[in-house]
């Protein structure tokens, strides 16, 4: 994302892919592919790619197995369908227990505030972690481009650092995309809706 002599790079390196995917977003708004597939770079292999649920931790695998006609009906999935880390309670922003490694918790509060515009901020927040996902272009489009200019924006001028400004996002893409704030549906549902298949027993 640092080389400006490539086609696809970002305006500043900060916040991990939150900075990628809503670029992305933004400056293809109105051009967007009918399903949006948002992963890590890491091809395949364990570790670098552990939170990809596919054989040998193969993004290849993973996006080659897409069941796309769900994506269209329900609009947004998460690729990950094991649940932990991330459910059922992950992110709590009003626990009281302020502990070491919970910076994006502590955060989440504020940057809802800001970027939702609103101050419902929700008690619990659990999803599969890591910011792997499939969204639709309907699903995307139910929120105007001034939003996701605005997400941006916050993402650039945020004083979090750059771990914590990303982190925050990997707790709010399910509900940008219209999900409740605790998402995670059963693994083997998950396993069928996303990926068509049913689980090897």
């Amino acid at each position: 994302v640092d080389n400006d002599t490539w086609p696809l790079h970002t305006s500043t390196n900060k916040g991990r892919e939150a900075n990628v995917y809503l670029t992305y977003l933004v400056e293809n708004y109105q051009k967007l592919p009918m399903i949006i597939a948002f992963v890590h770079p890491h091809k395949c292999t364990y570790p670098q790619a552990w939170h990809t649920d596919a054989e040998s931790h193969s993004n290849v695998e993973s996006l080659t197995s897409l069941n796309t006609s769900f994506f269209l009906s329900n609009g947004y999935a998460n690729l990950r369908c094991i649940a932990i880390p991330g459910y059922p309670d992950e992110n709590q922003p009003f626990r009281e227990e302020h502990r070491e490694g919970r910076s994006a918790e502590h955060a989440f509060g504020d940057a809802w505030n800001q970027i939702f515009e609103n101050n419902g901020v929700p008690k619990v927040v659990g999803t599969p972690c890591c910011a792997h996902f499939a969204v639709s272009r309907d699903q995307v489009h139910k929120r105007p481009l001034e939003f996701y200019v605005g997400a941006l924006r916050w993402l650039h001028d945020t004083p979090l650092d750059d771990a914590t400004s990303g982190r925050v996002f990997d707790y709010l893409w399910h509900v940008i995309f219209g999900q409740d704030s605790v998402y995670c549906p059963d693994y083997e549902q998950c396993y069928h809706d996303v990926y068509g298949k049913a689980l090897q027993t």
